[in-house]
């Protein structure tokens, strides 16, 4: 364990110096809008809240108080009071993101799968009484049935590697194409969807733009059509990316309804698919025999 936490300190340490510099040398605005003016380094902030993700712990209050402040001291000397980290921890949003987007994203293998999962952020009974997320979270419904809050939009490799991620509110419809052009911009060749995904215009549309290969299950009315016994096997293997989200809800703890403000949300988001990434082992294909031929278009 303890070597995992030194291995993410170094590699987010090697990202807030080349992070610290560009604020330093590019930015016309102060760089404590960006880097928080405390006692402890960039690094550590992030460090501490990526950790949390992975510590098991499901309130980070408890995790701060009772986990860093007493066992992980002498990891991190220079720890401030737990109401003194929430202040600091928001401003760490952008260089989280930068990060997670810059050095934790997996690359494209020509097999891809896409997904949406919801996000509550409140009990269902007091959706009107809620007020942090007024005029951001919405009413939805998945195959779960209904909640308040968002949706996370995920696309995955088939080693169970995040490519791209979206947040919308809770009734932006899967098949919306500003959430499938963010998705899709650094993808190609075959996207493995649910049939909630299942569209004419976009099927056209990702082929004519991106030249990618919208794959779903069709529906029992429709007329069935012939498809590569290939592809029929990784439509199967489709619930893979269910499995990711699996575990960014129940391994590191992407979803709760404590959030006091957007920004420490934000910041739970990323935190999460960040800490995601360093699991040593996430849900894959494996060694399928008939993968290199599915890649061939």
């Amino acid at each position: 364990m303890a070597e995992q936490l030194i291995a993410i300190f170094c590699d987010i340490d090697d990202f807030c110096k080349e992070y610290e510099s560009y604020c330093t040398t590019h930015l016309l605005m102060d760089k404590d809008h960006f880097i928080p003016r405390t006692a402890m380094s960039l690094s550590e902030i992030m460090t501490i809240v990526v950790w949390f993700h992975l510590s098991h712990y499901r309130q980070f209050k408890w995790y701060y108080k009772n986990y860093v402040c007493e066992q992980m001291r002498e990891y991190f000397p220079r720890l401030v009071s737990y109401n003194r980290f929430v202040e600091i921890m928001q401003p760490a949003v952008v260089p989280l993101t930068l990060y997670l987007m810059g050095r934790r994203f997996g690359k494209c293998s020509g097999v891809s799968f896409v997904d949406s999962t919801p996000l509550e952020v409140c009990d269902p009974h007091r959706i009107y009484s809620h007020k942090v997320f007024s005029g951001l979270a919405a009413r939805g419904k998945s195959s779960t049935g209904w909640f308040f809050g968002f949706k996370l939009h995920l696309a995955i490799n088939d080693r169970g590697e995040i490519l791209a991620f979206c947040l919308t509110p809770g009734n932006v419809d899967d098949r919306d194409w500003k959430v499938l052009d963010r998705l899709t911009k650094e993808m190609y060749g075959k996207l493995f969807a649910d049939r909630g995904y299942l569209s004419a215009k976009l099927f056209e549309k990702l082929w004519q733009e991106r030249g990618i290969q919208l794959i779903t299950k069709l529906k029992k009315n429709m007329k069935n059509k012939l498809m590569a016994y290939t592809d029929k096997i990784l439509l199967r293997k489709r619930a893979v990316i269910e499995s990711v989200n699996d575990f960014l809800k129940n391994e590191c703890y992407i979803e709760h309804s404590r959030h006091r403000s957007v920004t420490n949300f934000l910041v739970n988001v990323v935190s999460a698919l960040i800490a995601y990434s360093f699991l040593p082992s996430k849900p894959s294909l494996g060694s399928l025999p008939l993968l290199n031929e599915a890649l061939v278009f």
